[in-house]
């Protein structure tokens, strides 16, 4: 018997050990199964509480009585700048827990769709800009009263499967790319106090083992970390508002409040957000093509540049990144100047002149 449990030991350790080095990294250790976690379920992400907090979506986890789903819920993260990176289960001859992790970029997540800007590779909900994170109003619920900084960029999926599992039967077969092995190598940070209580609470529910809900969860989601229940906890296949997106579509509620009376404004109001949004697509375009003009160039400087000559085409490319970004903040203040002061003249008072005839027959009575 000790033999055998001595070959299965050394099986385990060689599994380990030959696993590439950006999955080992974020194995959690002794957490492995034979059969692969059900599908993702469908469900509506609630309304972040308040600005800066960042949406970590809902995952199978593991217990001694098997798979139960940890809800999807807003997080505050550890500090300034930092995006989430959700873990996902890998094969290896059986499935094993890649955690997940904060860290300045989104990195290699298992290609799995998860949703609310998150369709597998990259992240697509928000972005930090000067201390403050900025929302995607295409694939996160937000409300405008509470949460100012946003904009819209749509995200196309390119699957629309609920599998939660990389490789093995059955599995997703996305392999990270270069970007994602970078972001893995940056500055991490674990889960948060509140996300490791927030799966604690979850694996004590006996609602959300899949054992017992068969997949179809009672709580698939929560404004905060450990609101399983009351208000603060969202059904899983509930029917929804346009108010409330499942995963990956776009709410409605994202019109900024009036300005003054709504009949009067609510055409500017319009007008001025399409504006915004058109400006703001405009420069995500342009920041693209300017990476890709960057990693084309990185491509070739690989093949036959210096170490040096690559540092100092590094440090051109990020300057010409800061100047697009100054440039872009500059458009868009000079665009909500503009509207502003459109907004002013609407809401000045009609001079004497422009009296109605009503309004003179009054003032002489």
């Amino acid at each position: 018997m000790r033999i055998v449990r001595l070959i299965c030991g050394l099986v385990i350790a060689v599994g380990l050990f030959t696993i590439p080095v950006y999955s080992r990294e974020q194995v959690v250790v002794g957490v492995s199964v034979r059969i692969g976690p059900p599908p993702l379920p469908v469900y509506v992400q609630p309304v972040c509480p308040e600005p800066g907090y960042i949406w970590a979506p809902g995952y199978w986890a593991y217990g001694p009585d098997g798979y139960f789903w940890v809800p999807g819920t807003w997080v505050e993260p550890p500090e300034v700048g930092l995006l989430w990176t959700p873990g996902y289960w890998g094969w290896d001859g059986f499935y094993l827990w890649h955690a997940g992790y904060w860290g300045p970029e989104v990195g290699y997540y298992g290609g799995i769709n998860y949703g609310f800007g998150y369709p597998g590779v990259g992240f697509f909900g928000g972005y930090w800009r000067g201390g403050a994170y900025f929302y995607n109003r295409a694939v996160t619920n937000v409300d405008v009263t509470v949460v100012r900084n946003t904009y819209h960029t749509t995200v196309v999926n390119q699957s629309t499967n609920r599998v939660s599992f990389n490789g093995g039967p059955g599995g997703l077969t996305a392999r990270p790319t270069e970007r994602e092995i970078a972001a893995g190598h940056q500055r991490r940070s674990t889960m948060t106090a509140e996300q490791t209580q927030h799966q604690q609470a979850a694996s004590t529910n006996r609602t959300l083992h899949a054992s017992v809900s068969h997949g179809r969860t009672d709580v698939a989601s929560t404004v905060r970390p450990g609101q399983l229940g009351g208000r603060g906890a969202v059904e899983s296949g509930r029917p929804y508002s346009p108010n409330r997106p499942a995963n990956g579509e776009r709410s409605n509620r994202d019109r900024p409040p009036s300005l003054g009376s709504p009949n009067a404004n609510s055409a500017m109001d319009e007008r001025h957000q399409q504006e915004l949004d058109r400006l703001r697509q405009r420069q995500t375009e342009e920041r693209q093509r300017i990476e890709q003009k960057h990693r084309q160039q990185q491509q070739l400087q690989q093949r036959a540049a210096s170490d040096r000559q690559q540092q100092e085409a590094h440090r051109k490319q990020q300057q010409q990144l800061q100047q697009l970004d100054r440039k872009h903040e500059q458009q868009q203040q000079k665009l909500e100047q503009k509207q502003q002061q459109e907004r002013q003249k609407q809401q000045k008072p009609r001079s004497p002149s422009r009296l109605s005839a009503n309004d003179k027959a009054s003032s002489r009575d």
